[in-house]
């Protein structure tokens, strides 16, 4: 169905060492190619394809056809730049209803002289991740509406391990009493993942992964021991990704997005959206007369003022009994709007929520992440990082895996199948 869209492009060359990106958003479907040479990434096509409206709501996809047709574009487009169309796929996921959390749970060893070979250790890990699976897959059962039975296991990741209190990525060979493993989760509803799965089906990718997309923009910057607040503004969410040390991250996300600001201005206005979406992308960059300015400025209080509410509740959920770290990186379209800087900045906001100190705000930028190098000269604005950030994700999976990592992806694939 949708092999003319790449029936007048053939790739010269397709290898293991190249993959494509996929970035399927409310507003953009955006295509990414990159290259791996000696662990370095090389981003040697992109594209941007706007959605059709009424396609895609709140992150999620509403209509696969157009969806796939839009997509298929995009990476046509791509792969023209490229000179090339890698099978391999990298896919993001986001949304109301995505969530991911991290899961530390302790393994107490029957005889802890002994030391620690594979069965035991596929054992530990099954047995860690099956616990952490139930558990987040309740919670999000209970807070969606949704039958357990509807909730997806997206991906997982092993964030740290330690035997006896001492850090240990691979516990082969070691004696201990107790194995601890702290392991992030995602889940999505069925409807959702299943929606992504078929898209990639019908285009006839080689899915490398489908990964929550504040989960890999939170793990694109070369700190590990980092703690932060990342916030990516989209099209029709808002996607938050705590980390607290490196070892915790945990994920939230909310339906107010970029179009909830372009509807405002359309109706405030009375013009349409797509002449909206085009008075706001001049108001964020000031280039609007002064006059015009407050107008928009006036018209998008309120939105803002429901949009920071929502940033609360969720740092509220996530964080608990802690403290917040003051730090908060902003991406995506809608973060350049300057009612969101203000309204993070606020005292109040910072009054509201356990932080220590007030926050300090930092657009996050593509050359923030240090193992990509931009051969297209398309990749540079704050709506470019999170493509950016799913091909960070691609290039980690190229490299040497943990044998942690290893027996938790079988793992996953159980519990998916």
């Amino acid at each position: 169905m949708f092999q003319k869209f790449f029936s007048r492009f053939r790739p010269k060359t397709v290898s293991n060492e190249t993959a494509l990106v996929l970035d399927i958003g409310t507003e953009f479907a955006k295509a990414l190619i990159y290259r791996i040479e000696e662990g370095h990434g090389f981003v040697v096509g992109y594209s941007k394809v706007r959605q059709k409206m009424g396609d895609m709501a709140a992150g999620a996809v509403a209509n696969i056809a157009g969806v796939s047709e839009t997509s298929a574009a995009a990476i046509e487009q791509a792969s023209r730049i490229a000179g090339m169309q890698p099978e391999q796929a990298v896919m993001g996921i986001a949304g109301e209803l995505v969530r991911g959390a991290t899961t530390t749970i302790s393994y107490t060893r029957e005889n802890p002289q002994l030391r620690i070979e594979m069965p035991e250790l596929r054992a530990i890990v099954q047995r860690v991740q099956t616990r952490a699976f139930d558990r987040v897959r309740r919670e999000l059962a209970r807070d969606t509406g949704h039958r357990e039975i509807d909730v997806k296991l997206v991906n997982a990741a092993i964030l740290d391990s330690q035997i006896d209190g001492q850090r240990s990525s691979n516990p082969i060979g070691f004696q201990g009493s107790e194995v601890t493993l702290s392991v992030f989760n995602s889940f999505a509803p069925l409807v959702h993942f299943g929606a992504l799965q078929t898209i990639a089906a019908e285009l006839e990718l080689d899915l490398l992964t489908i990964a929550v997309e504040p989960f890999a923009v939170a793990r694109a910057l070369p700190d590990d021991n980092l703690s932060a607040i990342f916030i990516d503004i989209g099209g029709g969410t808002t996607d938050i990704a705590l980390v607290c040390g490196g070892g915790e991250l945990t994920t939230r996300m909310f339906a107010v997005g970029g179009r909830t600001f372009t509807k405002r201005i359309s109706h405030s206005l009375n013009v349409s959206f797509v002449e909206a979406e085009r008075i706001k992308l001049d108001y964020s960059q000031n280039k609007l007369s002064e006059r015009r300015q407050k107008i928009i400025s006036n018209a998008l209080a309120g939105d803002t003022e429901v949009w920071a509410a929502g940033v609360e509740v969720a740092l509220a959920e996530m964080i608990r009994d802690a403290e917040l770290p003051a730090k908060i990186f902003l991406c995506g379209g809608g973060s350049r709007l300057p009612e969101i800087k203000k309204a993070l900045a606020a005292a109040e906001f910072s009054e509201n929520l356990p932080f220590a100190t007030r926050p300090k705000i930092k657009f996050l930028v593509p050359d923030d992440l240090a193992n990509f190098t931009d051969q297209t000269g398309l990749i540079r604005t704050v709506q470019d990082v999170t493509p950016l950030a799913l091909a960070n994700l691609g290039l980690a999976l190229a490299g040497e895996e943990s044998l942690l990592s290893t027996i938790l992806r079988k793992t996953v694939r159980l519990i998916q199948n």
